[in-house]
């Protein structure tokens, strides 16, 4: 059995440049958006309380229905990278991952839903930022995932949807710009 030597830095006790810092930086304005988009910020700004649970044209959703599509989703996204006690345990799509009505379920639903997303994007951009965290190396769990591409993932998903939350507002006549 070999035992291997920590290295020279871990030994000294001095700390290790963090080789992936830059990543990490572009990452989290990437998560941020508005470098090629609206954020989600812009997107939801004063939207109409009472057009929320509208469902435009010949959509299939409403404004809150993409809203809390994209709280479940960063809130998987992000137990998968950092799973709580007990580990990860998968959602079934596309059932666990949308609300089945278009209204909210109550009047501060809307509120509630940005303050999870804000909490979570916070918690999950700390796990980004960690120079602990190895952006590559692929999770225990999973089959070949990393931060990275959860990352991205999240980063992705959430562009999508901003998008179409535009869209809506658009659509309703609710988008000032």
């Amino acid at each position: 059995m070999s035992i291997s030597k920590p290295s020279t830095a871990k030994a000294t006790g001095k700390k290790t440049p963090d080789e992936q810092a830059a990543l990490r930086k572009q990452l989290i304005a990437l998560l941020h958006g508005g470098q090629a988009h609206v954020t989600f910020d812009e997107v939801i700004k004063d939207f109409p309380a009472n057009l929320r649970g509208t469902v435009a044209g010949n959509l299939p959703y409403s404004a809150w229905q993409i809203l809390d599509h994209l709280r479940i989703t960063q809130r998987d996204i992000l137990n998968f990278s950092a799973p709580p006690t007990g580990g990860y345990h998968g959602m079934k799509w596309p059932d666990d991952y949308w609300p089945k009505s278009p209204q909210p379920p109550a009047s501060n639903s809307w509120d509630q839903c940005i303050a999870a997303i804000r909490s979570d994007a916070e918690h999950f951009e700390s796990l980004v930022e960690n120079p602990k965290s190895d952006l590559y190396k692929p999770f225990r769990w999973g089959d070949g995932q990393n931060l990275l591409r959860e990352t991205l993932l999240i980063a992705d998903h959430n562009a999508y949807h901003l998008g179409e939350l535009l869209v809506i507002r658009r659509l309703l006549g609710a988008w000032p710009k």
